[in-house]
């Protein structure tokens, strides 16, 4: 098994299990934005399908943000995914889209990330349901559990988190974050090491958010209070924060409880 590749199995297999993730027969859409989380997450669930006692299929889906469409953008080469889903044996998709140009160009929005996220939330659940997929498997993991927090926190003031399983009403598709016990650091080390074909973003954007300076901060702060992501997501097991209770809450300690 390919370096790193068992840690992200364990990760995932446990958040499936507390969750709930996975029924038998499901038909899980991957949401592959072409990052090392997504394409990680792709690789974790192709290999958990061999073994895990429930039955479920995987397909790879990929949103076309066609930055190319922007002035100085370039046009995304997804090649190299469609060759590992060929090698994982997943199916591939390719969706074109025009949200680059609706957020910058048309809209021309100063904090572009939360409405680029919503209209491509949109579009993935769209297009799944019209694979058959009822089912969405998003790439976040446990430093984005611990980010999202901080930035509802200091922005909007209100403690809250993306859910690690979230039913959709109105697309009657359910969302699922198999990563959210994954640090990054395991799952940068399983993309370097597999040679993934992480392609580098063309959001005018990246690398300029609200969420790398909560990063950065959260990285600074660690330093000197060791343990402290962990500290956070534990503290949000304990009060039940949007769904962060398994019925046996594992804590990082390595302890279980039961739930009460």
């Amino acid at each position: 098994m390919e370096k790193g590749m068992r840690r992200l199995l364990s990760y995932a297999r446990r958040a499936v299990d507390d969750y709930g993730m996975i029924e038998e027969g499901d038909r899980i859409a991957v949401g592959v934005s072409g990052g090392k989380d997504s394409l990680s997450l792709l690789c974790a669930l192709a290999e958990l399908r061999r073994f895990y006692p429930r039955r479920f299929e995987v397909v790879a889906l990929t949103v076309d943000m066609r930055f190319d469409e922007l002035e100085g953008g370039k046009r995304a080469d997804y090649s190299d995914i469609e060759s590992l889903c060929c090698a994982l044996d997943v199916e591939y998709h390719v969706e074109p889209s025009n949200i680059a140009k609706i957020v910058f160009d048309i809209r021309k929005e100063n904090r572009p990330c939360s409405l680029c996220a919503k209209l491509r939330r949109g579009m993935v659940n769209d297009t799944a349901k019209r694979l058959g997929c009822r089912k969405v498997a998003l790439g976040h993991h446990f430093d984005d559990v611990v980010e999202t927090f901080m930035l509802n926190l200091f922005y909007e003031g209100r403690l809250g988190c993306f859910s690690p399983v979230t039913y959709l009403d109105r697309t009657d598709i359910t969302v699922i974050r198999p990563f959210v016990y994954a640090p990054e650091k395991d799952i940068r080390y399983f993309a370097a090491h597999a040679a993934l074909p992480v392609l580098e973003s063309g959001c005018p954007a990246n690398g300029n958010t609200e969420r790398e300076s909560m990063k950065t901060l959260l990285s600074q702060l660690e330093r000197g209070n060791k343990g402290l992501r962990h500290r956070i997501f534990g503290a949000m097991q304990k009060a039940g924060l949007d769904g962060y209770v398994p019925s046996r809450v594992r804590r990082y300690d390595g302890g279980e409880s039961e739930e009460k």
